[in-house]
């Protein structure tokens, strides 16, 4: 694994307001030293683009720009609006035109055009999700918590965590409108909130908080039609956990070959092998991180690593990973970190 990356940490800001870390990835020893931070309030969630050039994050008044510097450090573009209350979750299209942002708190996805320089541009379409869900603690309220377009880049997929239903909406590329095309049920009471899909684009893999599971789709179009076929549902924990156990994190490895979740509660990670000809996957360990309520986890761009974000114990934990064992080993100390949200590798240089 040739070059050098950054990684770029989200957390809440109480008292201190820099909301973005920025960490230099030492490959060899798995482990994270701090290069910079920036000036942000709450950012809960983060998203690169497609084109590598600019990173987005959640703040409390919407969206912020930045552009990646080349030695990874960031510089402010603009700030935007969202119309709504404090997003959850931020992505992009594949052609870095729109810019989508799921609204937990008020069940709203918003679209926004992208434009040249990477800034953030005008609202281009609001969708309030609407009905009931099936859960009291959730006030039976519509929790949008994740956008992500389908690879071929001609759908959004919502996952709502409130109505157990993922809904999938067609972008038109001109207006930045979208249109409901289709629903993806999940059972009852299982909180879909995370969605990935694979390299190729033609499976989908989407991680249920409450039921702490993940649910595999194949996804192809047929006669300009999006069509999903679950063909796998696999838990997220050992058959011995924690009781009050929530998933959380759903992130792939960079060459694909993996999947990784995390459980809050259960204080654990664990990582699949995905099948590349399937899309089927095949669990290799689940085991504790040495940390409260991992919001994220995810592996070194080269597979041998691995790092939790703790959020309730404000600590990352840093681990050596051997999958042909099963196992993951502590590599050090923790590292603290006020309540951290989301974690992504970036390649520099």
């Amino acid at each position: 694994m040739s070059g050098k990356y950054v990684a770029y940490v989200s957390t809440y800001t109480m008292g201190d307001h820099h909301g973005i870390c920025i960490y230099d990835v030492d490959m060899e020893n798995g482990r994270f030293s701090l290069k910079d931070r920036v000036e942000i309030t709450n950012s809960s969630y983060l998203s690169i683009s497609h084109n590598r050039k600019w990173l987005y994050s959640i703040t409390d008044f919407g969206l912020e720009s930045y552009e990646i510097q080349s030695d990874g450090t960031l510089k402010t573009i603009n700030r935007a609006g969202i119309n709504g209350m404090r997003g959850h979750y931020v992505s992009t299209d594949y052609t870095d035109r729109f810019i989508f942002v799921a609204g937990w708190h008020d069940g709203k996805i918003t679209a926004l055009r992208l434009n040249e320089d990477g800034s953030v541009g005008e609202i281009t379409d609001e969708i309030f999700h609407k009905g009931l869900g099936s859960i009291a603690e959730r006030n039976f309220r519509p929790h949008v918590s994740c956008v992500k377009m389908t690879r071929d880049n001609k759908y959004l997929c919502a996952a709502d965590m409130g109505l157990d239903h993922t809904k999938v909406y067609r972008l038109d590329h001109e207006s930045g409108k979208l249109k409901l095309a289709d629903v993806i049920r999940s059972e009852v009471e299982s909180a879909p909130s995370h969605i990935k899909f694979s390299k190729e684009g033609n499976f989908l893999y989407i991680v249920h908080e409450l039921k702490k599971i993940i649910d595999v789709y194949t996804y192809q179009e047929e006669h300009d039609n999006p069509f999903f076929e679950k063909i796998q549902t696999i838990p997220t924990v050992n058959d011995y956990h924690a009781s009050g156990t929530a998933a959380s994190a759903l992130n792939l490895s960079e060459d694909f070959k993996y999947l990784v979740s995390s459980n809050a509660g259960d204080n654990s990670v664990v990582i699949y092998q995905i099948d590349e000809q399937s899309g089927l996957l095949q669990k290799l360990l689940c085991l504790p991180i040495s940390g409260e309520y991992p919001k994220d986890a995810a592996l070194f761009p080269d597979n041998r690593h691995l790092v939790s974000l703790n959020h309730e114990s404000s600590t990352m934990t840093f681990f050596n990973v051997d999958m042909e064992k099963g196992l993951i080993v502590m590599n050090g100390k923790e590292i603290p970190v006020d309540q951290p949200n989301c974690v992504i590798f970036h390649k520099i240089g």
